[in-house]
């Protein structure tokens, strides 16, 4: 079954919206003890903005992007701190237009510049209208455009690089590799991501209560560091058989395969052409068939700037020896939180066979927190291990926020308001709460 969050928010608009932010731990900050903070550019990008796109940046500011709009924004001051030009050609690229999207490789030959990949989404208008009057269609197609922009000062002046995949995507989803590349997996080639239970929207033709069709059933490998137009790549990697539509996920795992599993387009249990899907599969990257390093050695936490030395043992012949730290991150509804590659500088013995690596430079380039280390071999990784990224003691806790949260009453409009004078006045900016549709009986 669904929860009473997903059936009446699966899209924004003006009646339904909270427009705010929190953090986790409750943090008293911006005058809310922990409670929600407003927030305008949530509130501008309305009506397809679920699920923003959100990164940490090397200097701790955010970049945030929904609908077909993107900032820099300062949690610290509350503030946006740059506007960054739209997204190109109309695409919308934040639920229920599904993109996916991925911080590219931080490395020391790059300076730890960041620079963001968004593939896939929609063109479809996302006024209310549209969505509430059943002109939407399972059949609408999807967008095969990718752009990628470098956020610094002569990046941002660019605006974005503008490239398309061999095929459209909605939800689709991108894992990044060790080796610096971009899996594009799942998600189909038409429709929005939605499914038959959500209130907000009128799908047309759809696959029992599926509002999408066409799966995208065979992976694309995107090399970021290929000349523009030649990055994308289909040949060599397997066509699956099992559509991985809405509510699908994937994942890197520490041997270096990609999990792919799920798939609820439709209720448990139903003879749909799309129906739930319980089976997993591993994508196995190319450099799965060739010979690998391994390295023993890694201590359990691994302090910023610090080194440490592992004990490595190198394929024959092998040139170029690096080691990169990575988050998997997380995903909910294709959307991935968090996903993160940082190279290291490291130095290998004259003898090959011990490699002494530096941590990370700062906490806003790689969080504290666990990482997998890998050493890559020519561009071929070893298996991940796992470590902290710190020194392992737990993050601060803020007690009187916390307490103040666990206190609080719900939170009801008229409160909310008072507490926000500067917010525009709206009249329903919180979800009425609308129970959710029974499961259907197995």
């Amino acid at each position: 079954m669904r929860s009473n969050h997903e059936t009446t928010r699966i899209v924004d608009n003006s009646t339904i919206i909270n427009p705010t932010y929190e953090f986790y731990p409750p943090k008293n900050i911006h005058g809310q003890n922990g409670t929600p903070i407003y927030s305008p550019f949530l509130h501008n990008t309305l009506n397809a903005n679920h699920f923003p796109l959100v990164i940490t940046l090397p200097d701790g500011n955010l970049f945030i992007a929904a609908n077909t709009q993107a900032m820099i924004f300062d949690w610290k001051t509350n503030e946006e701190v740059r506007s960054l030009p739209g997204i190109p050609n109309g695409v919308r690229i934040s639920s229920p237009l599904s993109a996916g999207a991925t911080l590219l490789p931080l490395t020391p030959e790059n300076n730890y510049t960041p620079e963001v990949l968004i593939c896939g989404g929609s063109t479809l208008d996302d006024s209310t209208a549209l969505f509430t009057a059943g002109r939407l269609s399972s059949q609408s197609p999807a967008s095969d455009q990718c752009i990628r922009m470098v956020l610094n000062d002569e990046g941002i002046a660019a605006g974005w690089q503008v490239e398309h995949m061999p095929e459209p995507r909605i939800m689709p989803e991108l894992i990044l590799l060790p080796d610096g590349r971009v899996t594009i997996v799942n998600g189909a080639q038409t429709g929005i991501a939605a499914y038959g239970f959500c209130i907000h929207i009128q799908t047309k033709d759809q696959i029992g209560e599926c509002d999408s069709d066409h799966p995208a059933l065979t992976p694309t490998l995107y090399d970021p560091t290929a000349p523009l137009g030649e990055r994308f790549t289909q040949e060599g990697l397997p066509t699956s058989e099992i559509p991985r539509m809405y509510h699908s996920t994937s994942s890197l795992t520490p041997n270096g395969t990609i999990l792919l599993a799920g798939s609820n387009p439709n209720v448990d249990v139903e003879t749909h052409l799309y129906p739930t899907e319980y089976r997993l599969e591993w994508l196995s990257p190319p450099y799965m068939e060739k010979p690998r390093p391994t390295y023993t050695s890694l201590p359990k936490t691994f302090d910023y700037n610090s080194k440490i030395t592992l004990d490595v043992d190198l394929p024959p012949g092998a040139e170029n020896v690096s080691v990169i730290i990575m988050d998997f991150g997380f995903a909910t509804h294709g959307v991935h939180m968090d996903q993160r590659l940082v190279g290291l500088v490291s130095e290998l013995s004259d003898d090959r066979t011990k490699l002494t690596v530096t941590g990370p430079p700062s906490a806003t380039i790689y969080s504290p927190g666990p990482a997998f280390v890998f050493v890559l071999a020519d561009g071929v990784p070893s298996f991940g291990s796992k470590t902290l990224i710190g020194t392992g003691a737990q993050p601060p806790l803020d007690e009187d926020a916390l307490a103040n949260v666990l206190s609080s009453p719900p939170l009801y409009w008229d409160k909310w308001t008072g507490a926000h004078p500067g917010a525009p006045d709206e009249s329903n900016f919180f979800t009425t709460v609308i129970p959710a549709p029974s499961a259907t009986p197995a």
